[in-house]
């Protein structure tokens, strides 16, 4: 007798537009299979052209190497503190130990999930009268959702400390009509396989000064001394993107409006359809801001609603996710310095990563949706 076997819904998949091979092609066809290239120049110039606001872009190997580097040009360094968002993915946080410097983790704010503006300046005040200002802040758009940049701005420049803007989720997202990605001292992007775009692997790194990107870039390529020979006066890295995965992202920044608007329809089928429903609510776009929403997430009232859900679409080939574990309970940072409130313990503890692709269907969406009514009636 034969298994049926069920559809795979994944979370989050690639979606290829269709120019992304003729650009891969192109590249193997002219030999620039190596890092730089057309591809990489062009991918950067269209990344300019959308976040604007003044903004270069430097393509890297991934949104983890942005941030790491990121925050060395800020001068960052060993035994300097950094304070970061405590509810976000690890990627955020360990590039601050890869310089030597220590992680200061601060909770999340009810409206947007993401820093707490009273929390950062709390953390700020405690560290000076400890002797210790912290060198940067790491703020980041969790799920595409941009965190209060004018209040966590506000702080930031009180007290003289920068930002780096961690909008590895929020390509698209847009705050009183300036793209996510435009406002931090240094701000990131990532293109990882289940971003709204990708390059398969890889990142940018955005500022506002072209001197800034091209200090990026020189570090970025093994910080290679202008001779004719190898020369290093400065320890580099092998974080440059190359010029097939350009190829991709050239191709990707050509539909990423139709990603957004995909993400947002997904995003709006859920909550026309699953709102009725008392044990689910939504995150709310506070006024100012537009979400990308590059993945729709549901909050439940409990541990065990949340996993009764998971466990039901799992069975049913489904994937989904529960929100990220905040930093401050990850094992290899428990002893971390932390500034804590409880809203990202809640909230990963009864949040949950709905499938979110862009190339979903209504027959898809529909799925999802029936197989959690069925387990809340």
């Amino acid at each position: 007798m034969e298994t049926t076997v069920l559809k795979k819904i994944w979370l989050s998949p690639p979606h290829m537009g269709g120019n992304e091979r003729a650009y891969v092609n192109d590249a193997f066809e002219t030999n620039w299979i190596a890092p730089l290239g057309p591809n990489v120049h062009e991918f950067e110039n269209a990344i300019e052209e959308y976040v604007a606001n003044g903004v270069h872009a430097a393509c890297l190997t991934s949104g983890t190497g942005a941030i790491h580097l990121g925050l060395q040009l800020l001068g960052v360094g060993v035994g300097d503190e950094v304070l970061c968002q405590s509810f976000t993915f690890a990627a955020s946080a360990n590039p601050i130990t890869y310089l030597g410097a220590s992680p200061i983790f601060i909770d999340s704010e009810r409206d947007t999930w993401n820093i707490s503006p009273s929390l950062l300046e709390e953390a700020i005040k405690d560290r000076i009268a400890t002797g210790k200002k912290p060198k940067a802040i790491v703020a980041v758009h969790l799920y595409g959702m941009p965190y209060k940049i004018e209040e966590v701005h506000a702080v930031a420049r009180k007290y003289e400390i920068p930002v780096l803007e961690d909008s590895a989720e929020a390509l698209g997202s847009v705050y009183k009509g300036f793209q996510c990605g435009s406002f931090g001292d240094i701000a990131i992007l990532s293109f990882n396989g289940n971003k709204i775009i990708t390059t398969s692997g890889g990142g940018a790194l955005l500022c506002k000064d072209k001197l800034i990107k091209e200090k990026a870039v020189f570090l970025a390529t093994q910080a290679r001394d202008n001779a004719p020979h190898y020369q290093h006066s400065h320890i580099g890295y092998n974080y440059r993107m190359s010029n097939v995965l350009a190829g991709i992202g050239r191709g990707q920044m050509e539909v990423l409006e139709e990603r957004v608007a995909a993400r947002r329809a997904n995003f709006e089928y859920y909550e026309k359809n699953l709102s009725n429903i008392s044990e689910i609510s939504f995150a709310k776009e506070p006024q100012g801001s537009l979400s990308n929403r590059w993945l729709t997430c549901i909050l439940t009232p409990s541990f065990d609603v949340r996993e009764k859900i998971r466990m039901a679409l799992e069975k049913e080939n489904i994937e989904s996710r529960p929100l990220w574990k905040p930093m401050h309970l990850q094992p290899i940072f428990e002893k971390s310095i932390s500034y804590i409130n409880g809203v990202s313990e809640d909230l990963f503890e009864k949040g949950l990563c709905l499938p979110s692709g862009s190339s979903m269907e209504v027959s898809d969406l529909e799925r999802v949706c029936e197989i959690i009514k069925s387990e809340l009636k």
